[in-house]
């Protein structure tokens, strides 16, 4: 896996390459039994800078969510990634997606907070992070690189997951005071950022206005499973990873009340649009398949080079 600041860069470069030069379509999706869960194929293909097309990418993340494994052991998240040759189209690397899964999308998570956080002086900073899984974990480093000497506070509705990340938080650099809140409410009522983690179902949209700061960086990586459309409506400032995946899970009724998006956070980087002056911002990320295939084949560039993987011929 790629170092800290390495994914942070990776993410970047993901988010602006979406401008202009990636090709993706909306996550294709079905949605199995139990209620909530979901299956996605996520093709991507980038074009690199050679005309000839030798530095471009080409891959595929299929990914499943089941929220309700986390109540028998088992992860919520689980996925496969396939880099293929984008010259020949053939498969080349088949990885586990799930640490790419979370650590590409707490990299995204990090550049926008890098971008759009509210500048705070005399204190430390407040973050709140809601949702104590896999996802939770992983933006652990992120907030502590990003927001240095952090004051975090922990939520989760299963309080011995909400101890074990607290421990862990504890033990991460740039973290400084860690405390647990009793409700979500709570933990996020004067946090400069706060970031949603949560296990889709059984909350919905519950995280209003009133909930949260009035210049709070909102960072939803839960769809709608807590941040309510009032908020979006109501920034100063709505953003999200790609336009189009965006409307298409709006339509599907994933983002019920939500507006259109003032900017795509490639394109808001690339325009250098600064944090409003007042009011909140949103950026909500629905995870893309180009992080997928960009952090996928740095890790093969990296397994290559240290000799590690499994080799397969036919």
């Amino acid at each position: 896996m790629p170092t800290l600041d390495e994914r942070l860069g990776l993410a970047e470069r993901t988010m602006t390459a979406l401008v202009a030069d990636a090709e993706l379509p909306p996550k294709i999706g079905v949605h199995p039994r139990p209620e909530g869960s979901f299956a996605h194929a996520m093709p991507a293909h980038l074009r690199g800078s050679d005309a000839g097309g030798g530095g471009d990418l080409l891959g595929m993340k299929w990914v499943a969510g089941f929220g309700t494994n986390n109540d028998v052991g088992l992860p919520a998240i689980n996925a496969v990634v396939v880099i293929n040759d984008a010259a020949t189209g053939l498969p080349i690397a088949i990885l586990d997606g799930g640490p790419i899964t979370a650590l590409r999308t707490a990299a995204v998570s990090g550049v926008a907070i890098r971008h759009f956080a509210p500048v705070v002086t005399g204190r430390a900073p407040r973050a709140a992070l809601i949702g104590a899984g896999v996802q939770g974990h992983s933006h652990l480093a992120v907030v502590g690189r990003v927001l240095p000497g952090v004051s975090l506070t922990l939520f989760d509705r299963h309080p011995d997951r909400a101890a074990a990340l607290a421990v862990a938080a504890r033990e991460t650099e740039g973290i400084g005071e860690v405390a647990l809140a009793a409700d979500a409410r709570s933990a996020v009522a004067d946090a400069d950022v706060v970031v949603t983690a949560a296990s889709f179902g059984p909350v919905r949209q519950v995280m209003t206005g009133d909930w949260l700061a009035p210049d709070a960086l909102i960072v939803p990586v839960d769809y709608a499973t807590y941040l309510a459309a009032e908020v979006a409506r109501d920034a100063a400032l709505f953003v999200v990873d790609d336009r189009g995946q965006f409307l298409a899970n709006r339509d599907a009724g994933l983002f019920d009340g939500y507006p259109d998006p003032t900017a795509t956070l490639g394109e808001a980087i690339l325009a250098g649009t600064g944090r409003p002056d007042t009011g909140r911002v949103v950026v909500t990320h629905l995870g893309v398949g180009l992080a997928d295939v960009v952090f996928g084949a740095a890790i093969v560039r990296q397994a290559e080079a240290l000799g590690l993987g499994t080799i397969l011929r036919s």
